[in-house]
């Protein structure tokens, strides 16, 4: 068997292992219409609470700094006020794209119930069950890391159309790691993982992402899949399908 020339994988969700429809289409209204109700019925549980004192402090800092507009959060105020802010808050990131830690851990709780309930069923390339089934026979461990929370990441893996993948998966990273688009996030990775970062290969379709983990001197390949948004030119390799990794 020909000896492939990476002893990781690290891999990204979204337009890599998982359509970005899935996220755009279906995770995120599906947390933007439950929020309100979410939070009415959670607001005592103190998770909640440290997700809303996180939601207020990074509203204050924003307002402090490039987003003065940005809706703030009360202290004192009556728990509908409360959620009131709280959702205007939460729409408000949303509508821009944020990946702050504390919306990504909101919607995770959200997300969490749908699982559990059967609603949602998350959905992943056709290529990725065989790629994690292979690289698990080669002794090569398979990790994830995105912007979303290591607890959604579990969710999304956990209740896939192909089952129950997180079996495949040998650990997952998130934001709290540090930003995907900083090189030093890339070699704490590594350093984390017991890897050489030349031993890593990180599978994105963030070009920015795959220049810092570059940068930090792991191996990298951009994933070119379907309804993924169009890229400048690059130097980096790229790939269809998880297939072209047991090719090199």
């Amino acid at each position: 068997m020909t000896q492939l020339p990476y002893r990781a994988v690290l891999l990204d969700i979204e337009g890599t292992t998982t359509p970005v429809t899935f996220v755009y289409d279906v995770l995120f209204p599906y947390a933007r219409e439950r929020v309100a109700e979410f939070l009415k019925n959670n607001l005592e549980n103190p998770e909640v609470q440290r997700d809303l004192e996180l939601l207020r402090e990074q509203a204050q800092e924003d307002a402090a700094g490039d987003f003065p507009t940005a809706p703030q959060i009360p202290t004192d105020a009556a728990a509908d006020a409360l959620v009131e802010a709280a959702v205007a808050n939460i729409h408000w990131q949303m509508d821009a794209d944020r990946k702050t830690t504390a919306l990504k851990s909101l919607q995770g709780k959200i997300w969490k119930d749908g699982y559990a309930a059967g609603t949602l069923v998350a959905s992943v390339y056709p290529d990725v069950f065989n790629a994690l089934r292979r690289w698990q026979e080669l002794e090569i461990p398979a990790y994830i890391y995105s912007s979303g929370s290591i607890a959604a990441q579990k969710l999304l893996f956990g209740h896939t159309e192909e089952g129950d993948l997180r079996p495949q998966l040998a650990g997952y990273f998130d934001t709290t790691t540090g930003p995907k688009k900083n090189a030093q996030s890339y070699l704490d990775i590594a350093h984390l993982i017991h890897q050489a970062p030349e031993d890593v290969v990180f599978v994105t379709d963030n070009l920015d992402e795959a220049i810092a983990a570059a940068d930090a001197g792991m191996k990298t390949r951009v994933a070119l899949r379907p309804g993924n948004a169009p890229l400048p030119d690059h130097d980096h390799t790229t790939l269809t399908t998880f297939d072209a990794l047991f090719e090199d």
